[in-house]
């Protein structure tokens, strides 16, 4: 009996020190996929989230010699620190010398021909949050199409998604497609970007039916249960895990008149406006870097600060239209309350519809729940992670 007790000690304790183990991203397995650059002139899709411990995968692949020849930067730009939209030029990374080939310009975001004769090989390795509105995915996958029409292998250096341990939202409505939703996923997909793009292909996402040449090198101690704390702020509105874990449920606000913190130091946490009444909390935003116009900018504003929310209760809610609600029934603005986008971002036309018929938020997140059903389904063969 002793010994059985000894055996069971020491495997609870191997599963312990096992479940403690960090994350390895895929960034960090230089040796899976160095020798799959031999040779090959290589683009990187990366930005200021593309570490490889205190390092740029940038400078750690030119200190091992090999011959990167362009950058492709997302929104935000190469280092991350442009504000959600603005105009990211052409430049060259001052460090390495490596020329910087901007990608959200306003065009189309896909490279022409010009731009894919200068290399072989393109390496994804960039930071995403796991919401269908978060744009670097969208980039990620323009890419994948430029690759596919013209023969190029893609590898993806996969991390973690922060919000991958749910499901949540509509599908979008394809007649909803634009810049901030590109793909038939709901709002909160689950799949980290090596997932998303395996998905992309199997389903024949891409125009015509085209096939990217992709490699995904996977994360190792990783599963859509853990719980990962990113190491850098993914884009500068979105400054830590709070942030992350409510942007779901925040984000609506942007097709609205009400400020959700942007121009202030709690962006994505809060949210407000100047008429709005019977609130303590208020708030001024400013312009900043990384918000130069705000909306309800140097106007005093009244609202809600959910920056004291416990994480385990926002991730319990998953996504949570009572914000959206509140205000909406607070101003009593009626149909000025919501922007022409207001779809784009939630993907359907219902939820609009219902806000404005006064139902709640249970009843609308009820109407979704077959759509999570079926993508959870559809997406089974392209998971590379445990549920």
């Amino acid at each position: 009996m002793r010994k059985i007790l000894i055996v069971f000690c020491l495997l609870s304790c191997a599963l312990s020190i096992g479940a403690q183990l960090p994350v390895v991203v895929g960034a960090e397995q230089t040796t899976a996929y160095f020798p799959l650059l031999k040779g090959k002139r290589i683009a990187l899709f990366s930005n200021h989230t593309g570490i490889v411990g205190d390092k740029h995968l940038l400078d750690v692949l030119v200190e091992n010699k090999v011959d990167v020849v362009a950058i492709f930067s997302p929104e935000h730009g190469f280092r991350g620190d442009a504000g959600a939209g603005d105009h990211v030029s052409n430049s060259v990374d001052p460090k390495t010398g490596t020329p910087i080939l901007s990608l959200y310009d306003g065009n189309t975001g896909k490279p022409g021909a010009a731009s894919m004769r200068k290399f072989d090989l393109l390496i994804v390795d960039i930071q995403d949050v796991g919401l269908r509105f978060y744009t670097y995915y969208v980039t990620m996958v323009k890419l994948m199409d430029a690759c596919a029409e013209h023969q190029k292998k893609v590898i993806i250096l996969d991390r973690p998604n922060p919000n991958g341990h749910y499901v949540d939202g509509p599908i979008l409505n394809m007649k909803y497609k634009s810049g901030v939703g590109s793909l038939p996923v709901p709002v909160v997909h689950g799949l980290t970007l090596g997932e998303l793009a395996g998905m992309v292909n199997g389903e024949k996402w891409l125009p015509d039916g085209r096939v990217c040449d992709l490699t995904v090198i996977k994360c190792k101690n990783y599963t859509h249960q853990t719980l990962y704390q990113l190491p850098v702020p993914p884009s500068p509105n979105l400054p830590n895990m709070k942030a992350i874990y409510l942007y779901p449920s925040i984000c609506y606000f942007e097709a609205t008149p009400v400020s959700l913190g942007r121009g202030t130091d709690l962006p994505f946490q809060i949210y407000g406006h100047p008429n709005m009444k019977g609130y303590d909390f208020k708030f001024t935003p400013r312009s900043m870097p990384s918000a130069k116009e705000p909306p309800q900018k140097d106007r005093l504003c009244y609202g809600v600060n959910l920056s004291n929310l416990p994480d385990g209760e926002i991730l319990k809610r998953g996504i949570d239209l009572t914000y959206v609600i509140d205000a909406y029934r607070n101003l009593n603005m009626d149909d000025h309350f919501f922007r022409s986008f207001f779809e784009n971002l939630i993907g359907v036309d219902y939820v609009r519809k219902m806000i404005q018929q006064g139902k709640s938020a249970e009843a609308i997140k009820a109407m979704w729940q077959d759509d999570v059903a079926q993508f959870k389904i559809q997406r089974k063969p392209y998971l590379l992670y445990n549920e």
